[in-house]
């Protein structure tokens, strides 16, 4: 037999440890992955990147724990597209996914996302009827057993429990209706609105339980950002970050004033990273009353978690915490095209 030469010694030995290098680097990414703890903004109407593409709605990637979870889709599928795209997040590759509520400049992605990771777990609200779906009792409706069975709903024997169609056919829908753990740490909170224009608007807000305290991440915010606070404080009363949507579009300057002077000095809040429906007021009163902890979370930031949050910007490292007037025209002008007829109506009285 032809005996090797040093040159296929070390062609043999390059191939070996390229194969232990294979074997050892899977397990190493894993670790690295758990140790991510981070969110980043795939949809929303403000933002410095120019790869992405703005929009009235909100969506948003969380990494903790060495989950990836999905929260809200956004108002356009193929904008989510693009968006996810542009920033190389892969949305066949969640552990699930939180639906804030049912308005369509969250929802609005959900198509896209199942054509893309069908059996996807989506925690959604429970509402009667819901777009998500439904199930009620069959005690739910009086019965009337004078009447003859075709005149009867399910001739007279209708089943235990009713169940309701979903927006969605065969999508993998677990409804909630109130507070729970979906993983460790990670956890969902269920409110219920009780302001004009969305009187019992269910919404779902996710709340991380971080060694520095609690997360919070909210969609809209309808029934109230400092009730989802108060509710956060019943897991921990230490609130380290408050990210989202805070629906104060169309507030006053008192009201304003009155819930970041809450958020601040009766919840001790640490940070606020506000977007979407919070409106441009909001994110002066908020600048104004937090300071550098206060921090940018336009569309295509990332904003690192840990005991100093940091805010990094898609397309500037060193973003101002406010929006500058090219901010100020987009949110305008999506605001404007929103379907929520309170939001069309602010922008119009603001042009």
């Amino acid at each position: 037999m032809k005996a090797k030469s040093p040159v296929d010694y070390f062609a043999a030995l390059a191939m070996v440890l390229a194969g232990c290098a294979a074997t050892t680097l899977p397990p190493q990414a894993a670790r690295a992955d758990s140790a991510k703890a981070q969110i980043t903004v795939l949809y929303d109407a403000f933002g410095k990147s120019s790869s992405m593409q703005k929009d009235w709605g909100y969506a948003a990637l969380i990494e903790y724990g060495g989950k990836r979870i999905l929260f809200d889709t956004g108002n356009n599928g193929d904008t989510l597209a693009q968006n996810a795209k542009a920033k190389g997040i892969d949305l066949s590759k969640l552990d699930f996914v939180v639906m804030s509520h049912r308005h369509g400049d969250h929802m609005g992605g959900v198509a896209y996302l199942l054509s893309v990771n069908p059996r996807v777990k989506i925690y959604a609200p429970k509402e009667g009827f819901g777009v998500y779906g439904a199930d009620l009792p069959s005690t739910f409706y009086r019965k009337d057993e004078s009447l003859p069975p075709e005149q009867r709903y399910y001739d007279g024997r209708p089943p235990e429990v009713m169940r309701f169609g979903a927006a969605w056919p065969g999508a993998n829908f677990q409804l909630v209706d109130k507070n729970i753990e979906i993983a460790p740490s990670i956890h969902l909170i269920a409110l219920v609105s009780d302001k004009p224009g969305t009187l019992e608007l269910r919404e779902l807000s996710l709340a991380i339980n971080t060694a520095e305290g609690m997360v919070i991440i909210v969609g809209c915010s309808h029934p109230g950002i400092e009730k989802i606070v108060e509710a956060a404080t019943k897991i921990n009363p230490r609130i380290h970050l408050v990210a989202g949507g805070f629906h104060l579009v169309v507030s006053k300057d008192e009201e304003i004033e009155k819930i970041v002077t809450a958020l601040r000095d009766t919840y001790k809040v640490a940070y606020v990273a506000p977007g979407h429906c919070t409106g441009e007021p909001t994110f002066a009163a908020l600048k104004k009353a937090f300071g550098d902890r206060d921090l940018y979370a336009g569309l295509g930031t990332t904003l690192t978690l840990g005991a100093s949050p940091r805010s990094i910007a898609e397309a500037d490292q060193n973003i101002p915490a406010t929006m500058d007037e090219d901010d100020l025209q987009s949110y305008r002008a999506l605001l404007g095209k929103s379907d929520d007829h309170e939001y069309s109506l602010l922008a119009r009285l603001a042009d």
